[in-house]
């Protein structure tokens, strides 16, 4: 099982799960031999996407999520916002750009053993 093979305990995997089953990145199927699937193919489901299922945010410091209401009081005058800024776009970027393919592409090349462990069933 996936919650075997990356040491994870079942209740936090099934909270991972339901949290992309909602973002309607895996659907579920019941019964004997059930488990989870890939709802689209991996070239459509991008990191970004996995990630915001799971997390409010993937901006690197609160003052910069754009969804984020209590806001920094010196978020006009704060030289270190413009860095923190320029980070957020360009891990955005990334996580935009990279698909669920894309990671298991590369981690093919890395060892034989991880094959086998991208299996949802």
């Amino acid at each position: 099982t996936i919650s075997q093979s990356q040491e994870i305990p079942l209740s936090y995997l099934e909270q991972i799960l339901n949290g992309l089953h909602r973002a309607k990145l895996v659907r579920s199927i019941r019964g004997p031999g059930g488990g989870f699937l890939l709802a689209k193919k991996p070239e459509d489901i991008r990191i970004i996407d996995i990630i915001l299922a799971l997390e409010e945010s993937v901006s690197p410091v609160f003052c910069v999520d754009k969804l984020e209401k209590n806001q920094c009081k010196y978020v006009k005058s704060c030289v270190a916002r413009l860095l923190w800024e320029k980070l957020d776009k360009k891990i955005r970027e990334v996580l935009e750009g990279t698909t669920l393919k894309d990671l298991c592409e590369w981690a093919k090349g890395t060892s034989n053993t991880l094959e086998h462990e991208y299996m949802f069933y």
